[in-house]
């Protein structure tokens, strides 16, 4: 199998080709697969990502582009960017992740996009991968702002988590007050893997949802490390 369609895809050539075929190797198919190559391109798309955005938009507060970069990284947008480079012809997967359609899965595309990045940071270092990850996300990059804002709170909670690995948010409806047509709800947001909890109310399930979601997302923005 060739490459040349995805490296002219990402604008750049690797020096040693085998560390882009790791990247794209599925754990289903061989012992030497692309797990850790997605942990570091991880790790270098937050802090690309992050000094991009900082550059950017220097009128924005730290909440304001911690809010931006989670609409840029997350399984969604990684698995969006990954469709349209051609990445899912280009993987290596196993006879039983073939048949189930493994390369048009949203998990396998966003994580073999990562470990890409990784790749290409082992193989050209920093400037390699910066180049790859401004060439793959520069319409996200330039308008991050437009794309972002008008989400609610709810997605936005949302893509954050994905963007860091971690199990999405629990809702559940705490209390439930008044008369059938004037009722106020109660309901708790909870989010195990950062030891988050919180609450909102609204006239309806949904509002007090959001209003959860809202203060939780101000917290796990807060928690993030950042790169």
């Amino acid at each position: 199998m060739t490459f040349s369609a995805l490296t002219g895809a990402i604008g750049y050539r690797f020096r040693d080709i085998e560390l882009l075929r790791q990247a794209l190797t599925h754990r289903s198919y061989g012992l030497v697969h692309n797990e850790r190559l997605e942990f570091l391109g991880d790790g270098i798309l937050n802090c690309v990502v992050s000094e991009e955005l900082y550059r950017n938009f220097p009128e924005k507060s730290e909440g304001e582009l911690s809010r931006l970069r989670a609409g840029i990284v997350n399984q969604n947008s990684l698995y969006e960017q990954a469709r349209r480079i051609g990445l899912g012809t280009h993987l290596l997967l196993g006879e039983g992740e073939l048949r189930s359609g493994g390369m048009e899965r949203p998990s396998i595309l966003a994580d073999a996009l990562e470990a890409v990045l990784g790749a290409a940071l082992l193989d050209g270092g920093y400037p390699a991968a910066h180049q790859v990850i401004v060439k793959i996300f520069d319409d996200r990059l330039k308008f991050a702002a437009a794309a972002t804002f008008d989400k609610d709170a709810k997605t936005l909670l949302q893509e954050t988590l994905q963007g860091r690995h971690l199990p999405l948010p629990q809702y559940s409806i705490i209390t439930t007050q008044g008369a059938a047509h004037d009722q106020m709800f109660r309901v708790e947001c909870v989010i195990p893997g950062l030891g988050i909890r919180t609450e909102g109310e609204g006239p309806n399930r949904r509002s007090a949802e959001q209003m959860a979601a809202r203060h939780a997302y101000e917290l796990t923005v807060h928690s993030d490390e950042g790169c």
